[in-house]
């Protein structure tokens, strides 16, 4: 039987193959799961198992080449994108230390033993070292999986990553330019040069290119496509000058970082389909490299890739160990350091078949057979202490992230989004993904109000409804709709924020040709004096996930409202998903008391305050905006205490400087007084309750 299974083996129909790929991702996480073994470590030994050095069900072909470069750029890329941008510039030091150091240290060691234990050349040990200095974010995905992507740790080992990973192929391109005819010492110098130049290209270029794209087409599977045609193209032109193509990726994942957010449908699609199938077709591909035989045939691959693990691991563990001690860092997080920067994959597998193409005088190569097996038993190894140490590591500060976590704010976190408008509903959705909480299992709600008994106008409301949820969905978040009849809008939409218990209200700004009295359309205006819960008005002339900057118009005394820490959260939950910076207008004593609130809830955002009195005239602060930057007006109900009298100006000011900017404008909670004489707020946490 089995020799008559043989006679199929290996599988070369492509149907089959795809068949085989997809049930080892579909199978191998499920069963490891039980185990406590990472899903990362079960497809690389999967694909040990079926590869032509296991049981020989397939060949290492041209789809592995194929998905496995999309996978590594797929993991590079996203490292880039996920990173925090404002914790970046806090953490760049950091990330400088332990990439020089996990670069260093290799070098400096693996030199050494290369030459005293292995009896290589300087060439052949250099090369052997550089190995040892690189390192691929294999273990990313559980970090990912953990919800962990903007932990400053985490962070530090992106960033260390891009460092270690330059330095190492620059030397790769040395010593590689050494053996080549007609190519002088001083090629790595015009290397570095256009590496720089292009650096420079893509920095200026692509992110200006993106908005202009994301401006005029707002389909998700277009954008999709158009983000992945700039991964390509940077890391082809990468390769082009000379470098290893993940440079290109991780570099366009950078520059495309402000415009695509976290809680985006577009990120929801770049993840989902990176998770899926290319990086699982990655690791699979790694496994097949690993020849087991080899190890029984030739004993002298223990020692070499023994040396290698060794040298490998401690190094990495000392340059993780050094920048924790340094930083006075966390232990875990060292930990988590240790597990991202330890693994290697894509630029080892650069290093150690470029050594292997070189043949010297002799006709020998300057990297054997022994090395190329040994360096494969070394990616496997250093792959499965990574995901070990990171899936320890990641559970660990999962759970005691939970546990410092406060009072869960679901009940803080339902926004109830008023769709009328079939050219808002996109605008709208995206902007209520960008204001709630991330992760928040609390679903969103979309409400369309219908005056009378019409069957057209209703059918056109259940249509935005349900656009509302496929935007929703694209992003991984729940949206319950409800199509409702009533008397008066105002009235269907209170009564809808009390049954769902709503904290925010969320209503597009009132479109007008010329402007009136009537800025905000009777509408908003009767809405603001029904309802006591948290109200925005939202207007977008651009894209939300295009805002580069925000600005934000604090009312003097505007911190004695009960509503003030409800919407400082959306402000900061914004700008945090934006990765853009803000700017306040206000008191000086409003501004330090929100300065002091972001900094106790640790939001990772980058502000500035400017004390502001002029508030009969706007244009100063016009004169500081852009047609990317969003304008958010506080605006404080009739006879609260932070209330002025310039908010009565407030339309004909946004009307003669603002026209062409999205403007937001929040009308904080209000408090509702009971029969009794109690105060409390509606759809948040009680105040002052008798």
């Amino acid at each position: 039987m089995f020799q008559q299974l043989s006679t199929y083996l290996p599988v070369t129909d492509p149907t089959w193959i795809f068949f085989v790929v997809l049930s080892i991702i579909l199978i191998a996480p499920m069963l490891l799961e039980r185990m406590r073994i990472p899903s990362v470590v079960g497809m690389i030994f999967a694909g040990v198992l079926i590869g032509p050095y296991g049981f020989h069900i397939l060949d290492r072909d041209s789809s592995f080449e194929l998905f496995g470069k999309v996978g590594i750029y797929y993991i590079m890329f996203l490292a880039s994108l996920e990173m925090n941008m404002q914790d970046v510039q806090k953490i760049k030091g950091r990330a400088l230390t332990l990439g020089l150091l996990s670069f260093a240290l290799p070098m400096l060691l693996g030199i050494t033993a290369n030459m005293s234990l292995l009896g290589y050349g300087l060439a052949a040990a250099t090369l052997m070292a550089a190995m040892y200095a690189s390192h691929t974010l294999v273990a990313y995905p559980i970090v990912m999986r953990y919800g962990l992507s903007r932990r400053k740790a985490v962070s530090i080992a992106v960033g260390g990553t891009i460092v270690a990973d330059t330095l190492t192929l620059l030397v790769l391109a040395v010593v590689g330019g050494m053996f080549k005819e007609g190519v002088g010492s001083n090629e790595w110098i015009w290397l570095l040069g256009r590496v720089i130049i292009l650096s420079l290209l893509i920095i200026l270029t692509f992110p200006r290119l993106a908005r202009w794209f994301f401006r005029r087409y707002d389909e998700s599977v277009v954008q999709y496509i158009f983000v992945m045609v700039l991964v390509f193209l940077g890391a082809g032109l990468m390769e082009f000058v000379g470098m290893e193509g993940i440079l290109g990726a991780f570099l366009v994942g950078l520059v495309l970082n402000n415009s695509i957010p976290p809680s985006s449908p577009l990120m929801n699609h770049i993840e989902f389909v990176g998770n899926a199938i290319f990086i699982p077709y990655f690791l699979i591909g790694v496994g097949m490299l690993i020849n087991v035989v080899a190890f029984v045939e030739h004993p002298s691959i223990f020692l070499i890739s023994g040396v290698m693990i060794v040298v490998g691991c401690v190094s990495k563990w000392i340059a993780a160990w050094s920048t924790q001690k340094i930083f006075k860092m966390q232990r875990i997080e060292r930990i988590l350091m240790f597990g991202l920067t330890n693994s290697r994959a894509a630029a080892t597998l650069a290093v150690v078949l470029v050594g292997y193409k070189i043949i010297l005088p002799d006709g020998s190569r300057l990297l054997n057979d022994d090395v190329l097996n040994g360096a494969m038993m070394f990616i496997l190894f250093t792959c499965i202490v990574s995901s070990l140490f990171t899936e320890h590591a990641s559970r660990k500060m999962a759970e005691s992230g939970a546990a410092e976590e406060q009072t869960p704010r679901e009940a803080e976190d339902r926004i109830l989004i008023a769709l009328s408008n079939p050219e808002t509903v996109a605008p709208m959705v995206n902007a209520a993904l960008m204001l709630r909480t991330p992760k928040s299992p609390t679903p969103l709600t979309a409400l369309n109000v219908v005056l009378d008994d019409n069957a057209e106008k209703r059918e056109e409301g259940v249509k935005q409804l349900e656009r509302a949820v496929r935007i929703a969905a694209e992003a991984n978040v729940r949206l319950i709709t409800r199509s409702r009849w009533s008397v008066n809008i105002v009235s269907g939409i209170s009564h809808t924020m009390k049954e769902f218990n709503a904290s925010d209200l969320m209503i597009g700004l009132h479109q007008k040709s010329k402007l009136t009295d009537d800025f905000y359309g009777r509408l908003s205006a009767d809405l603001v004096s029904a309802i006591e819960q948290q109200m925005i008005i939202y207007r977008a002339v651009a894209p939300i996930n295009i805002i580069r900057h925000i600005h934000v118009l604090v009312p003097r005394k505007g911190e004695f409202e009960p509503g003030f820490h409800q919407w400082a959260d959306r402000v900061a939950l914004l700008a945090e998903q934006l990765s853009c910076h803000v700017t306040t207008y206000g008191g000086r004593g409003t501004l330090a008391d929100l300065q002091a609130y972001w900094d106790s809830k640790k939001y990772s955002i980058s502000a500035e305050h400017r004390v502001y009195t002029e508030w009969h005239d706007m244009i100063s602060i016009a004169h500081n905006t852009r047609q990317d930057h969003l304008m958010v007006f506080i605006v404080a109900r009739r006879g609260t205490i932070s209330r002025r009298k310039y908010m009565d100006r407030l339309p004909e000011q946004v009307e003669r400087y603002f026209s062409s900017r999205s403007v937001m404008i929040i009308y904080p909670t209000q408090l509702a007084t009971n029969s009794d004489g109690a105060t409390s707020i509606r759809g948040g946490v009680p105040v002052n309750m008798r």
